[in-house]
C-alpha cells in the first residue's frame, strides 16, 4: 500500500483526529492508537446508543486498521512508554484541547528532542491560539459559528443543521492531507513539520463556493429567503428537492424548456427565457406543483428523456441494495464478536482496489504487548508495566472490569 513502512502514533479521540489517522491507516500506515486505561472516548459513547456486542458504533466508524495500546500518560512509566513510541514514529497526532499534550510532557521542544524529523499534527476545535482556543470544539457548535446552519436553513423555517458530522469528517480529511504533504517534504529534504488543523477552518473550507459568492457579490441576508424546495440560497432554480407521488427527487441542472416538457407544465413553459435566479421562487413553486403528478419511476424516465439532471432521495435503509454503491464497494461486511455488520470503506481506490481491512482493535489495549515487544521491551518489563498499571493489555483490562 501507499504508506507501507510509515509509523503513526495517535493520541486522538472523538472524530476529527480518529478520522484523519484512519485515512492514513487505510493507506497502509501502521497506526498505533494510544488510549487511556479506560479506553478512548469513542468507546464510551455512541449515536442512537448503538453498541455491537458491547462495541460502540462511534468507535467502529473511525478506528479501522489501527492497533490499540492503553497507556497512563499521567504516570512516569506511562510517559516513558509514550516517549519511546514517539521516538520511533514518523508522525504523531493529537487532538486534545490546546496545551493539554504539552502539559502531559510533550511540548514541541520535547518532541523535537525525541525525534528531530517528526511530523507533529494537532487537531482542535478552533486552533491553538485566539479567543476561542480553549472553548470545547464540536461539530454542531462549529456548524453554527461558521454560518453553515444559517444558510442551510431559511428565515421562514429557521436555522437548519446538516444531518451528519460533516465538519468533523472534513476536518479529518484535511488533516490527513496536511500530513501527507509533510511526509512528502520529509522524504524530499528530511525536515519535520508542525501540522495544525481545526474544525473552525474545516467548516469554512466546506463552504468555499457560497462564501466567495456572498462576499464578492455583496449579498445581503434577504437572499436566504427562498421557497422551501430550493436547496441553497445561491443556485438558480430548480436546484432543490421536489415531491413525487411516492417519494422525493432532487433536480439539479437543466434547460427550462426541457424541464417544462419533462413535467408537462405550461406555467414553466411561460417562464422560458426568464432569469432562473431572479425568478427562482416562481420556478420552484411551479415545479413543486407539477412533480406530484408522477411517481418517482415516471419522473426518472421523463427526466432522463429530456436531459434533466436528477436523483431519487434515498434513505439509509435503501443504500445497501443500491447497484452503484454495491459496484463501488462503499460498504464492507465485518464480524464483530460473532455479529455481522457493515462498515463504511475507505473512499478511494488505489490501482483499482479498495484498501483491505487489516485489523480492527475491538478491545482496549488489544495490541499492548505486541507493540511494546516491537519497541524492545522484554517480557518481564511488559508484565511489570501492566502490573503497575502504567499500561493496560486487553486481557488485563477485561480482568479489571470483571
Amino acid at each position: 500500500m501507499l504508506l507501507d513502512g510509515i509509523k503513526v502514533v495517535s493520541f486522538c479521540h472523538f472524530l476529527q483526529g480518529p478520522a484523519a489517522d484512519q485515512y492514513l491507516a487505510d493507506m497502509g500506515a501502521d497506526v498505533i492508537k494510544v488510549e487511556p486505561l479506560t479506553g478512548a472516548y469513542e468507546r464510551q459513547w455512541s449515536g442512537a446508543d448503538v453498541y455491537v456486542e458491547g462495541v460502540s458504533g462511534f468507535y467502529l466508524c473511525a478506528n479501522r486498521n489501527k492497533r490499540s495500546i492503553a497507556i497512563d500518560l499521567k504516570s512516569d512509566e506511562g510517559k516513558a512508554v509514550a516517549a519511546k513510541l514517539i521516538a520511533g514514529a514518523d508522525v504523531v497526532l493529537e487532538n486534545f484541547r490546546p496545551g493539554v499534550f504539552a502539559r502531559l510532557g510533550f511540548n514541541d521542544a520535547r518532541l523535537k528532542e525525541l525525534n528531530p524529523a517528526l511530523i507533529f499534527a494537532s487537531a482542535s476545535g478552533f486552533g491553538s491560539t485566539g479567543p476561542l482556543a480553549q472553548k470545547p470544539g464540536q461539530d454542531l457548535l462549529v456548524q453554527a459559528l461558521v454560518g453553515l446552519i444559517g444558510v442551510t436553513g431559511t428565515p421562514q423555517g429557521g436555522p437548519t443543521p446538516v444531518g451528519a458530522a460533516v465538519v468533523d469528517q472534513h476536518g479529518g480529511a484535511l488533516l490527513a492531507m496536511g500530513i501527507l504533504g509533510a511526509l512528502v517534504r520529509r522524504l524530499r529534504d528530511g525536515k519535520g513539520t508542525r501540522v495544525e488543523g481545526s474544525l473552525l477552518n474545516a467548516g469554512i473550507d466546506l463552504q468555499g463556493e457560497p462564501l466567495v459568492n456572498w462576499l464578492a457579490g455583496d449579498i445581503e441576508r434577504k437572499a436566504l429567503k427562498r421557497e422551501s424546495n430550493l436547496a441553497t440560497w445561491f443556485h438558480q432554480a430548480p436546484y432543490g428537492v421536489y415531491p413525487a407521488s411516492d417519494g422525493h427527487v432532487v433536480v439539479s441542472l437543466c434547460e427550462t424548456e426541457n424541464l417544462a416538457d419533462a413535467v408537462d407544465s405550461d406555467g414553466l413553459r411561460a417562464l422560458a427565457g426568464k432569469d432562473r435566479y431572479e425568478e427562482r421562487d416562481a420556478f420552484a413553486r411551479l415545479l413543486a406543483e407539477a412533480t406530484p403528478n408522477f411517481s418517482m419511476e415516471e419522473l426518472g424516465e421523463r427526466f432522463d428523456r429530456f436531459n434533466v439532471w436528477w436523483a431519487p432521495v434515498n434513505y439509509y435503509d435503501q443504500l445497501l441494495d443500491d447497484p452503484q454503491l454495491k459496484h463501488a464497494e462503499v460498504f464492507r461486511e465485518v464480524d464483530v464478536r460473532g455479529r455481522k455488520i457493515h462498515l463504511v470503506n475507505h473512499p478511494n481506490r488505489y490501482d483499482g482496489k479498495v484498501p483491505e481491512l487489516r485489523v480492527l482493535a475491538l478491545d482496549i489495549g488489544e495490541h499492548t504487548r505486541e507493540i511494546l515487544a516491537e519497541h524492545d521491551y522484554s517480557k518481564a518489563e511488559i508484565e511489570g508495566l501492566i502490573a503497575n498499571r502504567a499500561v493496560v493489555a486487553a486481557d488485563a483490562a477485561k480482568k479489571g472490569a470483571a
